[in-house]
């Protein structure tokens, strides 16, 4: 009861010094809406990409390297060579493991000209590794990768170009200059960051066309991403099986976080046995990293987003501070009024109240312009050229959250003001009236 009549008093209060509450609420609909802006892209781009799996998915790296340049301890290159990923992948020792590499091949549809979508080149478990979701069909299985399968897995968006959205399952691709037929079809899908290939951009978007990687190499379709070469390969090709050459990432599934270390044992005794067949000219170094410390070590995150985070709290204080200098300034204009409520019993306690509930109306009211504000700056960052722009948007989380900030902020500046009204004396103000 008391609440709806304080609730009153603050709107009298706002309609009686209009021009300082509206200072007031665009203060700190500004500082909010700026602050609100950055958290919301650092909360996009500092997510989890696979959560409640992150913590069992691990990147595989070993040091296939020759002894040029050697530092024991050192960083192990950030890719398996073909022979390395191919041996992993036939042992099976993960729930999955994947092996894969970015692409570029023509694709011919059944009507049309040819053009070159993003494409990738993995094994059969990628798509439920990674949890990739599908809106027709499925993806391969294991006996396609083992006969060089000619089949395919499209984007949704790839299909929304092609077909038109419909079912395409069963159609026929002119990838490269073999037909392909379509296997299954993705629906909208784009992990973020694009944690499995950081190559091809910490935050592109997910390929839209996916074939076995044994049909790839079979039909020596073009690849794309980075390579690193310690020696010359066999007859002049990177790509060959046996060729001394980085360029495939390789991700394994546990069935629980504490089996990392016996397939870490088991990375060691691979590369010891490799070391001893003549492969490996380094002693064994692996590393196993689950997927955000894999995005911790990339150092996926890009720096100036944690300064914007920084300066734009840094800026929402100064809007802070300002608006406790507001509310004290409206709160000496209201001495006198305090003194009569004083004089005709109301409690300190009741003050304190009252303009409490003033802040917390003044913070809501910023909180929904810092909610607009905050929408907006997203439209902007959106329509900005970096590979993250498109991700920059507000879930049902951080719109709790900045209500959540405008209310607390509200209140803290608040306080002193409130303690402040509550320390009139009436007869003083009751004197001087």
């Amino acid at each position: 009861m008391m609440l709806g009549y304080y609730f009153d008093l603050a709107l009298r209060a706002f309609k009686r010094s209009r021009a300082l509450s509206a200072l007031m609420v665009l203060g700190l609909g500004l500082g909010i809406g700026a602050c609100m802006t950055t958290l919301s892209v650092y909360h996009v781009l500092s997510g989890d990409p696979i959560p409640g799996k992150s913590d069992r998915l691990f990147n595989v790296q070993l040091d296939a390297r020759g002894m040029v340049g050697y530092q024991p301890g050192g960083e192990p290159n950030l890719q398996l060579s073909r022979f390395d990923a191919e041996a992993l992948l036939r042992d099976k020792r993960g729930l999955r493991q994947v092996m894969m590499s970015g692409g570029r091949v023509s694709l011919r549809p059944e009507t049309g000209k040819a053009f070159f979508p993003s494409s990738r080149y993995t094994s059969a478990d990628f798509f439920a590794m990674f949890e990739a979701p599908f809106a027709f069909g499925s993806g391969w299985d294991a006996a396609a990768d083992a006969a060089a399968g000619r089949v395919v897995v499209i984007s949704h968006e790839l299909n929304e170009r092609l077909f038109g959205g419909a079912n395409s399952v069963g159609k026929t691709l002119k990838v490269g200059n073999i037909a392909m037929q379509i296997q299954g079809v993705l629906k909208p899908w784009r992990p973020a960051p694009h944690f499995f290939d950081l190559h091809v951009g910490n935050y592109a978007k997910a390929a839209d066309l996916y074939l076995p990687f044994s049909t790839a190499a079979q039909q020596r379709f073009s690849r794309s991403g980075n390579m690193s070469c310690w020696a010359e390969a066999p007859g002049g090709d990177p790509l060959a099986l046996n060729a001394p050459c980085d360029w495939i990432q390789y991700w394994v599934e546990l069935a629980s976080p504490s089996d990392a270390s016996s397939y870490r044992d088991y990375l060691m005794q691979y590369s010891e046995a490799q070391r001893k067949a003549g492969r490996f000219a380094r002693p064994a170094n692996v590393r196993l990293r689950s997927v955000m410390e894999w995005l911790a070590h990339r150092k996926v995150l890009p720096g100036d987003i944690r300064l914007q985070v920084w300066l734009a709290f840094g800026f929402l204080l100064v809007c802070l501070t300002n608006a406790v200098g507001l509310l004290l300034a409206k709160c000496l204009r209201r001495s006198g009024e305090i003194g009569v409520r004083r004089a005709l019993g109301a409690s300190r306690r009741a003050i304190f109240s009252q303009f409490l509930v003033e802040a917390g109306v003044l913070g809501t009211a910023g909180g929904l312009l810092g909610l607009l504000l905050a929408w907006g700056g997203l439209w902007l960052v959106r329509l900005g050229p970096s590979d993250y722009a498109s991700l920059a948007r507000m879930d049902w989380e951080m719109l709790g959250l900045t209500l959540l900030l405008a209310f607390i902020a509200s209140l803290a500046a608040g306080l002193l003001p409130a303690w402040r009204a509550a320390s009139v004396t009436p007869a003083l103000q009751l004197k001087t009236q």
